[in-house]
């Protein structure tokens, strides 16, 4: 599939966009991609606004392939272009997240966190 996809030049929609911004760059933290359109509404963008949390994002469907697993660190930003999923966070109070362009109620800060992504 990855020779297919380089062979047509597409990109692949799958995953978080992993990109590090410019003013991130010695942090080293996660970013959006600078590429996407600014009219462009995605599925799920989560951005870190509070202390470090363990976070778990995983398709919502019967082959729940998890796409990310992993501490997430102050200022971190994730994007995902695929739905249906399912994020857990330990602290979801330190997460800010968006879903499909509308931003999320804030979880209390300490506490388990769960967040549903539906397809469109």
């Amino acid at each position: 599939m990855a020779l297919v996809n380089a062979v047509t030049g597409e990109p692949d929609p799958k995953g978080p966009s992993a990109a590090v911004s410019p003013s991130d760059a010695g942090a080293g933290s996660r970013s959006s991609d600078a590429t996407a359109s600014p009219t462009a509404v995605l599925p799920l963008v989560i951005r870190v606004i509070g202390p470090a949390t363990a976070v778990v994002v995983r398709i919502a469907d019967t082959s729940g392939r998890v796409l990310t697993n992993g501490t997430l660190k102050t200022g971190e930003t994730l994007q995902y272009r695929e739905a249906p999923l399912q994020v857990v966070a330990t602290n979801g109070g330190s997460l800010q997240v968006v879903i499909y362009g509308k931003l999320q109620p804030r979880e209390p800060a300490g506490e388990r966190a769960v967040w549903l992504v539906k397809s469109r």
